[in-house]
């Protein structure tokens, strides 16, 4: 392997986000669904086919830089939590200059004083009105493996309740595999609803939890890739039991080299190419590139459909009676 820039920190881009609200052009509304935006037109549109929506252009409020939106019909979403700690959590206060708060929950970072929010409200700050405390914000970096790149998707959510459910869930992760290796997951915006003061107050939250594997497994230690990209081994058997096609009766039905490249193409791309049948095709091709031999004189019609008249030797006075005779083929 080769070397790496020790003061560095090493990390794989940011593809996109996962989002669970949008703005309608006068608030900030909330998703029952998944929305998936990035930069690139090719993963929003390979979204839009796995989870359902409509992939379409889109500019982010307070930004002029157009990216790629689409609200999916899914209300979960297949992910990996990749090696290290992929989950950061702070109370954050944001305006349109940019953010002004960022606490631990116990210290004000950008100006080090205790926690603003909690000292001001007491310790139900998180009840007050938007805009006037922080958020609660959790940012948690997961791979999505049917899309196409290596890079990361961030999910994001300001639920209070999230929060705790977040941190919990990925500390007991990587108490099991200190941080190593891949764990399937699967996102889903679960319906929740609390009754304060009387009154019943209905939200999304956005759970984690494992996909496909027992807690005793992903606190066991490391989970092998393989097992993480198919925890329940659906693709594996989907192999198994699929019809493995005739690649030879395919090649021996195709008309030009090109079909026989097809069916080259298809067997490797299945995963049934071997040594025999790549010298069948090969054979196969050959064959097809030599041209057929030219066919004797009066063995075949002319170009007006005719086949050339057989000449026949016997003497037409010794076959004619034969034919003429009663009961004979010839009678009429």
């Amino acid at each position: 392997m080769g070397s790496r820039l020790l003061n560095i920190q090493r990390g794989a881009a940011e593809h996109g986000r996962l989002r669970t609200g949008l703005h309608n052009g006068r608030y900030p509304t909330r998703s029952t669904t998944w929305i998936v935006t990035s930069h690139s037109e090719e993963h929003v549109r390979t979204a839009a086919e796995l989870w359902g929506g409509t992939a379409e252009s889109w500019t982010p409020q307070g930004s002029t830089t157009v990216q790629w939106r689409v609200i999916t019909t899914a209300t979960s979403i297949e992910a990996l939590i990749t090696p290290g700690d992929p989950l950061n959590q702070y109370n954050e206060l944001w305006s349109a200059g940019g953010c002004q708060r960022r606490c631990d929950g116990a210290t004000e970072l950008l100006t080090r004083q205790p926690c603003i929010c909690a000292r001001t409200f007491g310790e139900d700050w998180h009840q007050q009105p938007k805009g006037r405390v922080c958020s609660t914000t959790s940012r948690l970096n997961v791979m999505l493996p049917d899309l196409s790149g290596m890079g990361m998707w961030r999910a994001e959510t300001h639920s209070f309740y999230a929060a705790s459910e977040w941190g919990g869930m990925v500390d007991m992760v990587l108490a099991g595999t200190d941080g190593r290796g891949f764990v399937p997951v699967t996102l889903r915006i679960e319906p929740r609803q609390v009754v304060r003061d009387g009154e019943t107050k209905k939200f999304p939250v956005v759970v984690v939890e494992l996909r496909g594997i027992t807690p005793r497994q992903a606190l066991a230690g490391p989970i092998s890739t393989a097992l993480a990209l198919d925890p329940t081994g659906s693709r594996a058997v989907a192999a198994i039991e699929a019809p493995r096609p005739d690649y030879l009766a395919d090649a021996d039905a195709a008309l030009t080299v090109d079909d026989v490249q097809d069916v080259y193409r298809a067997a490797h791309a299945a995963g049934h190419l071997d040594a025999v049948l790549v010298t069948a095709l090969t054979a196969r091709a050959e064959a097809l590139k030599t041209p057929p031999p030219s066919p004797e004189a009066g063995d075949g019609p002319d170009e007006d459909g005719a086949y050339e008249a057989e000449v026949v030797e016997d003497d037409p006075a010794d076959t004619w009676p034969a034919v003429a005779q009663p009961g004979s083929k010839g009678e009429r």
